[in-house]
């Protein structure tokens, strides 16, 4: 067998050259991964402290803004504080102030009173203890008042029901007082006087009847009303007028209206209540045991005949409602009714 040759033997160290490739590669391989696991990690690690500082962040904005509403409201307190301590000297000085002021009125008044004799001092004596008292009484006003006031707080007073007798009506028969109510004003009306001068002014004009089946006449002004009334002709033709030979014919009254001279009368319920009006001086004229006072009272004035009614009733007087729709006069006629006093 031949020998090898020399062109036949590998090249000593090939082999190791390979193997020192392959491990170099591997460990560039493995550094690769790990540079890349440590890169990513850092990434986490360093938005991780992002988020923290961020938090840390809003903590202290948050600190920050607490801080400032503390040191505003620390500021107010202060000033609080001094408008207190301002306004506690001021009113000390004004107490010290009063006080020596009583002290001078007190030094005076003893002064004062020493040179009273005996009686004139007792007078005088009694005359402070009259004024302590009114002092005292006042005093005890007020603090009545504020004690009502905290126990009924307003909007949750108690409701005050005042009871009167029950108002049983009776017919009107006797002498009545008539008072014209509307737009919360009350007046006198001087019925009895319109009807004389309607009495005597249709005995003078009844005559035209003879030839007139009705007339209408006016009389007044008087107390700021004309009364307007009117007659007319009646034929007595019963059977028993006519055998007796008394048939003919006479005058009644058919109705008759009052009319205001102005478009509003009298004074306003306030008024007509209060001590020296005109309508307690029309009701002084009046005896309540023998007096009825009818009041004819419109839609816009219920509520004050309401008060007149109670007024009424605290002197003494029986009082009637005529109720009129609005714009219908006060009037009358042989067929009305009497008015219902209670």
């Amino acid at each position: 067998m031949r020998p090898p040759t020399r062109e036949d033997i590998p090249e000593a160290g090939q082999d190791s050259f390979l193997d020192i490739v392959a491990n170099i590669v591997g460990i560039l391989i493995i550094l690769v991964i790990v540079t890349g696991l440590r890169v990513r990690n850092a990434t986490v690690k360093a938005a991780s402290v992002d988020e923290s500082v961020q938090t840390e962040v809003a903590s202290l904005e948050q600190d920050r803004a607490a801080a400032s509403s503390l040191r505003q409201e620390v500021l107010e307190s202060a000033a609080q504080i001094r408008d207190l301590t301002r306004e506690r000297m001021l009113r000390q000085e004004e107490r010290n102030l009063l006080a020596t002021v009583v002290a001078a009125w007190e030094h005076k008044i003893r002064s004062h009173r020493d040179q009273l004799d005996a009686a004139a001092q007792e007078t005088y004596d009694l005359r402070l203890e009259l004024t302590d008292a009114k002092a005292q009484l006042e005093t005890t006003r007020l603090k009545r008042a504020a004690a009502e006031a905290t126990q009924h707080p307003e909007g949750t007073r108690p409701t005050r029901i005042e009871s009167y007798p029950t108002p049983l009506s009776k017919r009107v028969d006797g002498q009545e007082a008539h008072f014209h109510l509307r737009a919360g004003c009350v007046t006198f009306i001087p019925l009895d006087e319109l009807l004389r001068e309607f009495k005597e002014d249709a005995r003078q004009k009844a005559p035209r009847l003879l030839r007139d089946p009705e007339l209408s006449e006016t009389v007044g002004p008087t107390g700021g009303f004309r009364l307007r009334y009117t007659l007319e002709r009646r034929q007595i033709i019963d059977d028993d007028s006519l055998a007796e030979g008394r048939a003919g014919t006479y005058a009644t009254l058919k109705h008759w209206t009052l009319i205001p001279t102005a478009g509003q009368l009298g004074e306003p319920v306030d008024t007509a209540l209060a001590p020296g009006s005109r309508f307690r001086s029309s009701l002084a004229e009046f005896d309540p045991d023998q007096t009825t006072v009818t009041i004819w009272t419109y839609p816009d004035s219920f509520a004050e005949f309401r008060r007149l009614k109670k007024e009424l009733y605290q002197l003494g007087f029986p009082a009637a409602a005529r109720p009129l729709p609005h714009g219908v006069p006060i009037g009358g006629s042989p067929e009305g009714s009497k008015s219902a006093a209670q």
